[in-house]
């Protein structure tokens, strides 16, 4: 009689990490953590404007020549964008997969449902639905110009003024980044608690961080359509 012989294989660390909750909340703190680190340089690059299209535009050139010569034109920006796309995805994944994951670990609802935390729960998701399409309607804008009138490669002020001159852009934009501020204010202080640098010492220090990331990122994107309607910008 052959004796069976069994070959299971472990799984590797990689899939074990990414199938358990805890492994995809972490995904989902570091990769938000670096989208935004990008944020705060992005909005830094947008107030440039304000100094003038030769300033702006230079910007925007120097984003395209970082690195040379090591790099060619445009290697570096593509390795940002890149690695922006996979901390996107990774991040709307993981929100996705945990989300599933909540709704059939508890399929019968609670009779007391938490407020605060249910409000929480429903910004999240929804701020990042409304982001996830606001993305997608701002490269087509302002990256390709598929969307947009007038639109002239190479000239990004004139884009960007040429955009904001139409009130319904400005009333998505500003939609989106309100969207934005609420999505940081949440998910800083969650991000900080799945990595473990919450505490009940630190936990004020933590919101306060988050709140004021919130406000300063959301003031500073609104300013520039704001300064087109007003006229600083034209």
């Amino acid at each position: 009689m052959a004796l069976a012989t069994r070959t299971d294989r472990r799984p590797s660390t990689a899939r074990t990490v990414w199938g358990s909750t805890v492994g995809k909340k972490a995904v989902m703190a570091v990769s938000g953590l670096v989208m935004l680190l990008y944020l705060v340089v992005h909005m830094y690059g947008n107030l440039k404007i304000f100094f003038g299209p030769g300033t702006f535009d230079g910007y925007a050139h120097w984003l395209r020549t970082l690195g040379e010569p090591f790099f060619h034109y445009e290697w570096a920006l593509w390795i940002i964008r890149t690695g922006l796309v996979a901390a996107v995805v990774a991040h709307g994944v993981c929100a996705y997969q945990l989300s599933r994951r909540d709704i059939r670990s508890r399929p019968v609802g609670y009779v007391h449902r938490r407020a605060r935390s249910s409000y929480a729960t429903r910004t999240m998701r929804w701020g990042g639905v409304i982001l996830a399409l606001f993305i997608v309607w701002h490269i087509l804008d302002l990256t390709t110009g598929t969307v947009q009138r007038g639109f002239v490669p190479g000239h990004p002020y004139h884009n960007v003024v040429a955009a904001f001159h139409d009130w319904w852009n400005n009333v998505i934009y500003i939609a989106a980044m309100l969207a934005l501020g609420l999505h940081i204010r949440h998910g800083f202080w969650s991000a900080a608690q799945t990595l473990g640098a919450g505490s009940a010492t630190r936990d004020r220090v933590l919101k306060g961080t988050a709140n004021v990331l919130a406000l300063l990122l959301t003031a500073g994107f609104i300013a520039v359509p704001v300064g087109v309607m007003t006229g600083l910008v034209s």
